[in-house]
C-alpha cells in the first residue's frame, strides 16, 4: 500500500472514486466539497460514522495489553514492577508524537495522518504476539511495542481536532466531535466484553488479533474509499517540508501562546483531563477497597455505558443552541460547566455514598456528564485557532497526559498516606474548579490565530 499527499491542491479537488455509484461519488467530494471548505450534511454522515469505528478501535487497541498483563505476566514471570513499566511505555510515546502529529495534520491533513497513525498502530500490535513466541526477551519486546503504539495513536486526536476545523462547520462541530469521541466509551466496552472471553478461551493472544486486524481493515478502508487508493502518497520530502515552519508560523505561535482565551482553553483541558486519567486509573481500586465483594465487571463497564449518551446529547444540545443564535463562546462554556462543575459536585459525593450502588450511581454520573468537555474546551481550540488546531490540541493533550499521571501520583501519595478517599475526590474537585474558573473568565469562541 502506497500513500501519498501532493501539495497540489488541485489535484485533490479533482480526484473522484473510480467505482460508480452515490455513496463513491459523495466518499470522493468528501475531503474537498464544492465550497472548497467545509462537509456538506451528506458528505459528514460516512465521515463520521467511519471516524466513531476509527475512535472505537484507538480505546479497543490501548486497553488490549492491560485486559491482558495479568496472564501474560505469569506466562513470562514478570513481577508487579515490570508489569507496570510495560503498561506505562504507552505513556512516554504517547505524549512525543501529539504536537508534531498535529502540526503535520495542519499541514498535509488530517485524514492522511489518521490513516498513517492507524496503519502503524495495528501493524503493531497484530506483529506483538508473533514476535513475543519468537524473541527470546518478552518484556523488551512487549514494552517496545506499547511504546511505538503511544507513539503512533499519539497523533490521532489532534489529526481529529485538525481535520474538523477544516471539514466542519462551526454549529455542527460540537455533535460531530461528540459522536466521534463516543467511540473511546464504546471502544472500552467492546474489547472490556469480547477481549475478556477471548483471553479465558483461546488465550492472549487472540485479543491482540481482534483488536490489531480491525485496525488495519480500517486504515484500507480509509485509503481506500475515503482517499481514492493509490493517488495519495505521502512523501519524506512532504513530511519534512511540513516539520519547518515558516516565519509567518512562527509569528502565529507567538500570537496564540499571548493571546488569554488561548490558555484559557488550555488550562482547562489540562485540569479535565488530569482529573479524568486520575478518576479512571483509581476506580477500581476504590470500589475494591470500599466494596470487596463488588463485581468488578459492573464498575468497569456501567460507567462506560452511561457515558455514551451523555456525550451525545451534549453534541446536540450545543449545537442546538448555537443555531438558535446563543452566543458560541457562552455555550462553550455551559458545557464546561456541566463537565467540570456538575460532575465535580458527583465526585464529591463519592465521599458520602453508604452503598454501593450509590456509589457506582456517582461515579457513572460524573464520568458522563465530564463527556460535555467534547463540546466545550475540545471544540473551542478549532473556534480559536483553525489553521492550526491540530497543533494546538496535541498542545493541550500532551499538557494533560503529564498533568494526569502527576495527579495519579500524587492521588496514590494522599492515599497511602491518609488512607482517606475523600481526600482525594477532593483534590480533583479543586482542579477542575480552578480550570473553568480560569476558561469562564478568559473564554472566548473568536479566532485568534488571524
Amino acid at each position: 500500500m502506497a500513500f501519498a499527499v501532493h501539495d497540489d491542491s488541485l489535484k485533490n479537488n479533482t480526484t473522484g472514486f473510480k467505482h460508480s455509484g452515490e455513496l463513491q461519488r459523495v466518499l470522493a467530494n468528501a475531503t474537498t466539497n464544492p465550497n472548497g471548505k467545509f462537509w456538506s450534511k451528506l458528505e459528514a454522515k460516512p465521515w463520521i460514522a467511519f471516524l466513531f469505528v476509527g475512535t472505537c478501535l484507538v480505546y479497543c487497541v490501548r486497553v488490549t495489553l492491560p485486559i491482558c498483563v495479568a496472564t501474560m505476566a505469569e506466562q513470562f514471570a514478570w513481577d508487579k514492577t515490570q508489569s507496570g513499566i510495560v503498561l506505562g511505555s504507552f505513556f512516554w510515546g504517547y505524549c512525543l508524537t501529539q504536537i508534531i502529529g498535529g502540526h503535520i495534520s495542519d499541514r498535509l491533513g488530517g485524514d492522511k495522518i489518521l490513516l498513517l497513525s492507524a496503519t502503524a498502530w495495528g501493524s503493531v500490535i497484530t506483529l506483538t504476539p508473533l514476535i513475543v513466541h519468537w524473541t527470546s526477551t518478552p518484556i523488551t519486546f512487549v514494552t517496545l511495542s506499547r511504546f511505538l503504539m503511544g507513539l503512533f495513536q499519539g497523533a490521532f486526536y489532534p489529526s481529529l481536532s485538525s481535520l474538523f476545523s477544516n471539514k466542519v462547520r462551526e454549529s455542527d462541530r460540537a455533535f460531530t466531535n461528540s459522536a466521534v469521541c463516543t467511540g473511546s466509551q464504546v471502544g472500552t466496552l467492546i474489547i472490556g466484553a469480547f477481549g475478556s472471553v477471548l483471553l479465558d478461551w483461546y488465550g492472549w493472544e487472540t485479543v491482540f488479533y481482534f483488536s490489531g486486524l480491525p485496525s488495519i481493515l480500517w486504515a484500507y478502508c480509509m485509503w481506500k474509499y475515503f482517499l481514492n487508493g493509490e493517488d495519495q502518497i505521502i512523501s519524506l520530502e512532504s513530511l519534512g517540508n511540513s516539520l519547518m515552519n515558516s516565519r509567518d508560523d512562527k509569528v502565529a505561535w507567538r500570537k496564540l501562546f499571548k493571546s488569554a482565551p488561548v490558555w484559557g482553553v488550555i488550562v482547562a483541558h489540562v485540569c479535565i483531563s488530569g482529573t479524568f486519567f486520575c478518576l479512571l486509573s483509581w476506580m477500581p481500586t476504590f470500589f475494591h477497597d470500599s466494596f470487596p465483594e463488588s463485581k468488578g465487571w459492573v464498575f468497569n463497564v456501567v460507567p462506560w455505558a452511561v457515558a455514551v449518551p451523555f456525550s451525545l446529547f451534549g453534541g446536540i444540545l450545543t449545537d442546538h443552541l448555537v443555531k438558535l443564535g446563543f452566543d458560541t463562546a457562552k455555550v462553550r462554556k455551559l458545557m464546561q460547566v456541566i463537565a467540570m462543575g456538575l460532575s465535580s459536585i458527583f465526585t464529591v459525593l463519592l465521599s458520602y455514598s453508604g452503598s454501593y450502588y450509590q456509589s457506582l450511581m456517582c461515579i457513572s454520573a460524573s464520568l458522563g456528564l465530564q463527556t460535555f468537555s467534547h463540546s466545550g474546551v475540545t471544540v473551542n481550540v478549532q473556534d480559536l485557532a483553525p489553521s492550526c488546531a491540530g497543533a494546538l490540541f496535541g498542545v493541550m493533550n500532551t499538557g494533560g497526559a503529564l498533568f494526569g499521571v502527576a495527579l495519579v501520583y500524587f492521588a496514590g501519595y494522599l492515599i497511602e498516606t491518609s488512607g482517606s478517599w475523600p481526600s482525594v475526590f477532593s483534590l480533583i474537585s479543586i482542579v477542575n474548579t480552578f480550570g473553568l474558573s480560569i476558561f469562564v473568565i478568559f473564554g472566548q469562541a473568536t479566532r485568534v490565530d488571524i
